[in-house]
């Protein structure tokens, strides 16, 4: 069996069933065997009933699905962030997000995603074992990854040479501004230009990291024909309308933002759609290359 590929489970209770047990990848007894086969054994069980050993391998493999949902999803999310943060430090001429909108931005995407060991796990996924394949992590990285980033460079450009000249410099881009004004006020346009800016990026960003979760959890169509658990709908949504909401509190404020007028949405909402459509055609390209999601 090994040598085809297989993990192997030997159950016994004897003394002649030690030996197999031992060199098994899973030895299982039960509490009324010898003491060599209970000490030979991974698994001892109390009951003398097969279907606590179904149930155990249904939940051993659910919690291996949510396990490497958790890691490929934060891995691609923190790649992809990593990513776009280093294209705007080289282009822009001021920092995309502070650090400490940043590290908000990620505790409250982190804690979202606290809920994903209770999150339901596709029927076609638990019907076979699965092995622990560490490379797949970066395979999935390099491709979902980027996939974020597009999105959030497509947001710098909107929000540097659109929105804020549009509702901050009046027209005027971020490096025009010393040739426009001076003094106090060119200081006031610059801090309201990047505070706008790192604003609609904050909200983008927690927007595409957590519906992202919904997009890569199951290799189906989300929300459609594949649901999340109650507890992570829950927690995503609470996360996103949390932080879209931060740059219009006093809280906000002291963190270096500024509200975002309402048309702003108009521009993210499609944004995002756009991201989820890209996201499930990346997916699937994704699972037809190397045969599975997770």
């Amino acid at each position: 069996l090994r040598e085809n590929g297989h993990t192997v489970g030997f159950m016994g209770d004897g003394i002649n069933d030690a030996v197999a047990m031992k060199n098994a990848d899973i030895g299982i007894s039960v509490d009324t065997a010898v003491d060599i086969a209970k000490e030979s054994a991974d698994i001892i069980l109390l009951e003398k009933d097969l279907l606590i050993l179904e149930e155990g391998i249904i939940e051993g493999r659910k919690t291996y699905a949510n396990m490497i949902k958790y890691i490929k999803m934060t891995a691609s999310s923190n790649f992809g962030n990593m990513f776009s943060v280093l294209i705007a430090s080289v282009l822009l001429p001021f920092l995309p997000m502070m650090s400490l909108q940043l590290i908000l931005l990620n505790l409250i995407y982190d804690l979202s995603c606290t809920a994903i060991p209770w999150d339901h796990v596709d029927e076609e996924f638990l019907r076979m074992p699965r092995k622990w394949e560490a490379d797949s992590i970066g395979k999935f990285m390099v491709w979902i990854g980027p996939t974020s980033s597009i999105f959030d460079w497509t947001t710098y450009i909107f929000m540097y040479f659109i929105f804020c000249p549009l509702f901050v410099s009046h027209g005027v881009l971020y490096n025009d501004l010393a040739n426009h004004y001076g003094g106090s006020q060119l200081t006031q346009l610059k801090e309201a230009y990047e505070a706008m800016f790192q604003a609609g990026w904050f909200v983008e960003s927690m927007w595409s990291q957590t519906l992202v979760i919904h997009m890569i959890r199951t290799k189906k169509l989300p929300f459609i024909k594949s649901h999340a658990s109650a507890p992570v709908m829950l927690l995503t949504m609470t996360g996103i309308v949390l932080l879209t909401m931060i740059p219009f509190t006093p809280f906000g404020t002291m963190l270096g933002f500024v509200s975002l007028p309402l048309s702003y949405f108009a521009y993210l909402i499609p944004c995002i759609v756009l991201y989820m459509v890209l996201a499930t055609s990346i997916k699937k390209a994704y699972i037809r290359r190397y045969g599975e999601l997770l």
